[in-house]
């Protein structure tokens, strides 16, 4: 059973950073993609960023571009997401999600890590 842990979350003055971890186990990330959601109060989940079983496929939403990046540490089973220069609307419950390569729909979720951006 693959079981997905995220941690990294926290509030943060906007113009920071945080480092979102997504600890896998059960199965390895080599053969997983990993995305990140987030969901706002009042809003539908949106996809942030995912990345492949190659570490040179992975997309990046264009609301974050620029300020998100995604990577993974195979050694660690862990996926990443380092946000900087985190905006207000940043605000959200970021998820981490596996799916096999072949899969259409991702199958295993974390539960859900606070990010807040205020003064």
């Amino acid at each position: 059973q693959v079981q997905l842990v995220e941690s990294g979350g926290g509030l943060v003055q906007p113009g920071g950073s945080l480092r979102l971890s997504c600890a896998v186990s059960g199965f390895s990330v080599d053969y997983l993609v990993i995305g990140w959601f987030r969901q706002a109060p009042g809003k539908e989940r949106e996809p942030v960023s995912c990345i492949s079983t190659s570490d040179s496929d992975t997309y990046i939403e264009d609301s974050v571009k620029g300020r998100f990046t995604i990577s993974r540490d195979n050694a660690k089973n862990t996926v990443y997401l380092q946000m900087n220069s985190l905006k207000s609307e940043d605000t959200a419950v970021y998820y981490c999600a596996a799916k096999l390569r072949s899969a259409r729909e991702y199958n295993y979720w974390g539960q859900g890590t606070q990010v807040t951006a205020s003064s």
